[in-house]
């Protein structure tokens, strides 16, 4: 490509060399076509499979470039990865050619620093009768927990933690600690007081991490905090000429989860309890009985989307709204002392939020779509969002710098284009934003390591369950492969059946999502090649397991979005009202790319072979079967059960010997 920096390939393979990696073809190519993009300000898609090493090639590209660049990344793994281990040993591999030793720093959103003035002085989230019983205030540091609640306990243990900290980061916790707990000893961007009025401005880590990452030539953070960057147009990122966005897949269900509104009777009753002593009993009273109000009108409400609603529920939320809106006015205004100025802000953050959701929900804009969500868990909630985010990203991404999309899967049906829609981005010839896909293809020879198996002899699933032919199905490909099997599965009600099915007929244990924690749950699925793991959607992506454990992926069926999905279903009718097909467009397109995910989790290694076994026939019956295998890796295809069958037996009887299950304490379990 013209403008390519010649360092760039020296560069590489310096920083190749430090992290102990090979030099693939397509990391080169990754590389050079990242750089170039930078220089050149055109918008870059780059499909890099598994193995590939895109990591390091778009790290190398950026720490070259001559201004900042935002790494934003979606998972904390691969942002702790970054940090934690590439960056440092790139760099220092880098100064020698690029004549200075270049920076980098990790940036989150505020909520995730301990904020040392809501710890010292600052009122709790909750009565402190309910995390202390019986003492009316947190225990002085050092004093027994005894009598503590056991919400109390956790944030006991936060403020020791907090004595020992060097980032205030939350990731740092070991283990995690809950929402509830972490709410307890942080704040939201509204309320924080800032660091000139704060009498703890100088050490607050958040002020710590932005001033680290105005000095650094690349900086580390996630979708959140760039989706809300763009949304709401607040400077929240240093100035920035480009970004990567790695893992660019989700790119817009994060965008969109930031952009969604929720209006609950107790969102309502909380910010009205807050708000009580800065705008007065009477408002906060009118406030708080607008929402029982609305809890009264929500009973009768079907969960789903809300096409029509109700005169009287209509009226609850504008009653909500107008309570709000003068609860705002009467909360305007700074106060003297910095715990009266915390306070007021905590107040004004709460009843924003609501007044936010509730005109939104009032407005009912043809650009949004409103639907009410029911959880055991939880109150009745409406939510709204955007029916789309591709203006929001194009206007406050695209059009004011250079941005490069990687994933391993980008592709849908074989093309950019559907994906560049969505985040924003038309076909090249008809948009003022060049860009240019790109696919450096992958390390792994797909046709010769896997095969992908489509049970087309089986009928097309249905609604009640998993049909008794998918059920002996499973268990003779899980029995030929000796075990060693992920499971994916649809809904949790699947992958439920399925294990109570298949563990009296099968020899090999079988660990379900939802039995213990999923990362404690993958560790024994790793440690022993013939056990299997069944679960569900967030086991489709990040599992990462090479070697022997894992030779065989069964999907269920083809994950399209439930049809009660209303965000789904509205984007869908959408692009139907337009003239399209709403079903290609938006469903398809989506169950492509969780299929694509799902079968990543195959052949993660040079060396590892395998079976994908897709147990739905339309992949192979239906009209759109083959913009869906097009989306996948590049496997040898086969429709024949007894073929598969005895490639699993002869892939099993080649693995390495099973080694045994070790517990937590990484003793062998014995039974």
């Amino acid at each position: 490509m013209a403008g390519v920096p010649p360092s760039v390939t020296d560069l590489l393979d310096a920083a190749v060399d430090a992290v102990g990696g090979t030099r693939r073809e397509g990391q080169v190519a990754m590389a050079q076509a990242v750089a170039a993009a930078l220089d050149s300000g055109e918008h870059l898609l780059v499909e890099a499979g598994t193995g590939t090493g895109k990591s390091l090639a778009y790290l190398v590209a950026a720490l070259a470039h001559h201004k900042r660049v935002v790494v934003a990344t979606a998972t904390l793994a691969l942002q702790a990865q970054l940090v934690d281990r590439d960056l440092p040993r790139v760099v220092e591999a880098l100064e020698p050619g690029l004549g200075r030793r270049a920076s980098f720093a990790m940036l989150k959103g505020r909520r995730n620093y301990l904020c040392l003035h809501r710890l010292n002085d600052g009122p709790p989230e909750d009565d402190a009768e309910l995390l202390f019983p019986g003492l009316g205030a947190a225990p002085a540091r050092g004093t027994s927990d005894a009598g503590t609640s056991a919400l109390g306990r956790e944030v006991l243990r936060l403020r020791t933690w907090a004595e020992a900290t060097h980032t205030g980061d939350r990731d740092e916790v070991v283990p995690g600690v809950s929402e509830r707990a972490w709410s307890q000893v942080s704040v939201t961007a509204g309320e924080c007081l800032g660091a000139s009025r704060c009498p703890y401005g100088v050490p607050c880590w958040a002020e710590r991490a932005r001033a680290a990452a105005a000095r650094a030539d690349v900086v580390v953070t996630n979708h959140a905090l760039l989706a809300i960057d763009a949304n709401e147009n607040r400077s929240l990122l240093p100035e920035h000429d480009a970004v990567v966005v790695d893992e660019a897949h989700e790119l817009v269900d994060r965008a969109t989860n930031v952009a969604t509104a929720e209006l609950s009777p107790p969102l309502v009753e909380r910010a009205a309890r807050r708000a009580r002593g800065q705008v007065g009993a009477d408002l906060a009273e009118r406030l708080s009985e607008a929402g029982a109000s609305l809890s009264v009108d929500l009973e009768g409400v079907v969960e789903g989307r809300l096409a029509k609603v109700t005169h009287s529920l209509a009226s609850s939320i504008a009653v909500v709204r107008d309570a709000a809106r003068d609860a705002v006015a009467a909360c305007k205004g700074a106060a003297d002392a910095a715990e009266e100025e915390a306070a007021r802000r905590r107040a004004l953050d709460g009843l924003s939020a609501v007044l936010s959701a509730a005109e939104r929900l009032v407005a009912r804009s043809e650009h949004d779509v409103a639907w009410l969500s029911r959880d055991e868990r939880r109150a009745p909630t409406l939510r709204v969002a955007p029916l789309s985010v591709a203006g929001l990203l194009r206007e406050n991404l695209f059009a004011d710098r250079t941005v490069v999309l990687t994933s391993a899967t980008l592709r849908l049906g074989g093309r950019f284009e559907p994906l560049a829609r969505s985040v924003g981005l038309p076909v090249p010839s008809e948009t003022e934003l060049p860009w240019q896909g790109l696919d450096v293809g992958s390390p792994f020879d797909y046709r010769r390591q896997g095969i992908l198996y489509v049970a087309r002899h089986l009928p097309p699933p249905g609604r009640d369950g998993l049909p008794p032919e998918y059920l002996d199905e499973l268990a003779e490909l899980v029995t030929a492969a000796g075990g060693r099997t992920l499971g994916l599965f649809s809904s949790m009600r699947a992958a439920v059946a399925a294990t109570d099915a298949l563990r009296p007929r099968l020899d090999a244990p079988v660990l379900r999502q939802g039995e213990d924690s999923t990362a404690e749950l993958v560790r024994q699925f790793a440690a022993n090649p013939r056990t299997c793991l069944f679960g569900t959607m967030s086991l489709w992506q990040g599992v990462d397991v090479p070697g022997s454990s894992l030779q065989l992926v069964v999907i269920d069926r083809i994950p399209f979005p439930r049809p009660d999905d209303p965000l789904a279903s509205a984007r869908s009718r959408a692009v139907d009202d337009a003239g399209g097909n709403g079903f290609l467009t938006v469903s398809v397109s989506a169950a492509a790319l969780r299929l694509a995910q799902g079968a990543g989790r195959l052949i993660r290694s040079m060396e590892d072979r395998g079976v994908v076994a897709v147990l739905d026939p339309r992949l192979v019956t239906a009209g759109y079967s083959a913009f869906l295998r097009a989306s996948l890796p590049p496997f040898w295809q086969t429709t024949d059960p007894a073929l598969v069958r005895r490639s699993l037996a002869s892939i099993d009887a080649t693995a390495p010997a099973p080694a045994p299950v070790l517990d937590r304490a990484g003793r062998v379990m014995v039974g």
